[in-house]
């Protein structure tokens, strides 16, 4: 089983396919890089070299109680470029993964990005302050901790209706409502529950800022888990180069037609 072992003495596992430009996917919360899994093989049967890891505490990696800030998962993701000796690397992440990815290439890319996808991502900040209005208030995300802390079984049973858009009409199969579940319950309930301060409260309104590649912005206008007009409407007016790209209808998971139109606007836009 592939693994690197972080800074800090944390063994994280990853998972590829492909060879060529590589791209880095980054997951959401509370999945693993299975989420990945169709973008490992169509962006590898495009000609790149997919790579996807478990963040810290998630999925197959080390079930650590340590290290859950975006800026540790950051650093986690530089060591997994540095240690494959990455180089002219794409990161796209979705949802938490975004913000992973967001910081990463502002910080701590040193030369290695080239380009940066988001999906759903939550920056620049999701949790509402005085100096964000558009964000959601703190009892949103209390909530979730609650629920996590409670029965976390039933509570991503239920989470995922409205990460798909199943609850607003959308055809969304059980099998991706089981899947969703199956990934959440690999997550250690230290990592799920700490995780949420890092996705919620984590300001990146300097990261965007400080980008120096493009970044392509994808969202959809239906997204009930990271609402866009707090997100990518924002985070498209702070960075030097983006594209915003809004998928009328799409919810906040990757899955059906909305998975099918980022494959290909993202294909395309790589290629230009």
């Amino acid at each position: 089983m592939p693994t690197f072992i972080t800074p800090d003495g944390v063994e994280i596992y990853y998972t590829e396919a492909g060879t060529g430009r590589p791209i880095v996917l980054s997951h959401g919360w509370p999945l693993s890089s299975d989420a990945w899994q169709v973008e490992l093989k169509v962006y590898s049967d495009a000609g790149y070299r997919v790579i996807a890891h478990d963040r810290r505490g998630h999925g197959r990696s080390e079930k650590t109680a340590n290290g859950h800030d975006m800026d540790t998962y950051a650093r986690d993701l530089a060591a997994l470029i540095e240690s494959l000796d990455l180089h002219d690397v794409v990161v796209m992440g979705h949802s938490t993964g975004g913000g992973e990815v967001v910081k990463y290439a502002a910080k701590y890319a040193n030369g290695r990005v080239s380009k940066v996808v988001t999906f759903g991502a939550v920056p620049p900040l999701m949790a509402k302050t005085d100096t964000n209005p558009e964000g959601l208030p703190i009892e949103v995300f209390d909530g979730i901790r609650a629920g996590v802390l409670a029965d976390r079984s039933q509570f991503y049973q239920d989470l995922s209706e409205s990460f798909f858009g199943a609850n607003h009409g959308r055809a969304v199969s059980q099998g991706d409502k089981d899947d969703f579940w199956r990934q959440g319950m690999l997550v250690n309930l230290v990592a799920a529950y700490d995780c949420v301060k890092a996705f919620s409260e984590t300001d990146f309104t300097d990261d965007l800022k400080a980008l120096e590649v493009p970044i392509l912005l994808c969202h959809g206008d239906d997204d009930q888990i990271v609402p866009i007009d707090g997100a990518a409407k924002k985070s498209i007016t702070l960075v030097k180069d983006g594209t915003l790209k809004v998928y009328e209808g799409a919810p906040h998971g990757i899955q059906g037609d909305y998975q099918l139109a980022l494959h290909r606007d993202v294909l395309a836009w790589l290629a230009g």
